[in-house]
């Protein structure tokens, strides 16, 4: 299993993007994210670093591996 990087929620959205995600809107201090076609909407806390637990959970409702994650930062 490849070990999650410690990154700020800013750092998070922008890999996200990358693989076609868009900001909808932003509530408090977490940033909401849509994708055409998916029935899931990302939750990410805007944070100096977000938690691993937290990172990998967000990661797998993407229907992403952390591998492809890590290589699109």
């Amino acid at each position: 299993m490849s070990s999650l990087p410690a990154i700020s929620g800013g750092e998070v959205v922008r890999v996200f993007q990358k693989f076609g995600w868009n900001v909808a809107r932003q509530s408090g201090s977490h940033i909401i994210m849509t994708k055409e076609g998916e029935i899931a909407s990302l939750s990410i806390p805007n944070h100096r670093q977000v938690a691993k637990g937290t990172l990998r959970s967000l990661i797998r409702s993407a229907n992403m591996t952390v591998g492809e994650f890590i290589g699109a930062k």
